[in-house]
């Protein structure tokens, strides 16, 4: 680097030599289409985006989450009648495509910074007789005020369908823009109802939750939450995920796991990008 440096902002840009910062494949997503998604999201804080997953996808997923389905959540919020798997990237290759799907991409390239982060990556199965879980927001842990840009975004992918009778995800929309203010008695809680194989993409400002399953039959989704790239997200993945697998993934989820960089320097490692962490013969830390 020979151009003289003042300040840090003098460093925004791209500084990486060997492993150049690479495009999302939400370049793909025709942007008419990724236009009009961002339009709902910005007016209602939601978008419902159907027939994203082909049934031969649903099944197997199904077939390879369905017996990895052994804990229950342990307090309220998880539920007391909700299964739940993390760190689901170590233990199958299925659920990649809920985590880097190009019209969700398209979506997060026009909301967040470059190299914007995975949060979390978890399957949730409701069992018949949950109750309602309480609203929230899924960015409220970053201690900003509101009114405020969201920091986050999440998706929630229905491998069943979402019907208001088996705990289809609650929303309130339009409380993406509230300001301090809570959910009141009066305020509108709709069922996200959808098809399975479709997913609901929200800011992570709107008000949520998981509905009750009143139904005879277990609801089984996915999340994908997202961040910006100069927060921590919600899952420590360059910890938990093992190399081999961070080699196994795209590279828009390698990206987004956390092997890259935001300018100028935030996510380095010994002064170097991650990316150098998986060259053969690199040493352990």
């Amino acid at each position: 680097m020979s151009a003289k440096v003042t300040s840090l902002g003098d460093l925004d840009g791209d500084l990486a030599g060997t492993y150049r910062r690479t495009a999302s494949s939400g370049a793909s997503v025709d942007p008419a289409v990724a236009e009009a998604d961002l339009a709902a999201v910005e007016r209602d804080g939601y978008v419902i985006l159907p027939d994203m997953l082909t049934p031969a996808e649903l099944d197997r997923i199904r077939e390879s989450v369905v017996p990895l389905l052994d804990r229950i959540g342990r307090n309220n919020f998880e539920g007391h009648s909700t299964q739940r798997i993390y760190s689901v990237l170590n233990k199958t290759r299925a659920c990649d495509r809920i985590a880097d799907h190009p019209r969700v991409l398209a979506l997060l390239d026009r909301l967040f910074l470059p190299n914007y982060l995975l949060s979390m990556l978890q399957v949730i199965n409701i069992l018949p007789g949950e109750q309602a879980q309480m609203l929230h927001t899924d960015d409220g842990f970053y201690p900003l005020p509101r009114p405020r840009k969201g920091l986050g975004a999440a998706t929630i992918w229905a491998i069943d369908d979402f019907t208001a009778e088996n705990g289809a995800t609650d929303i309130i929309p339009g409380s993406h823009l509230w300001g301090d203010r809570l959910p009141g008695e009066s305020d509108r809680r709709e069922p996200v109802v959808m098809p399975a194989g479709s997913c609901v993409f929200f800011v992570g400002t709107l008000w949520h939750g998981g509905g009750a399953n009143r139904s005879a039959h277990p609801r089984l989704a996915l999340t994908a939450q997202y961040c910006e790239p100069w927060l921590r997200p919600q899952e420590a993945f360059t910890l938990s995920m093992t190399r081999d697998t961070v080699r196994a993934v795209s590279e828009d989820i390698r990206r987004m796991l956390g092997y890259s960089i935001h300018p100028p320097f935030i996510g380095q490692v010994d002064g170097m990008h991650p990316k150098r962490l998986l060259e053969p013969g690199a040493p352990a830390l």
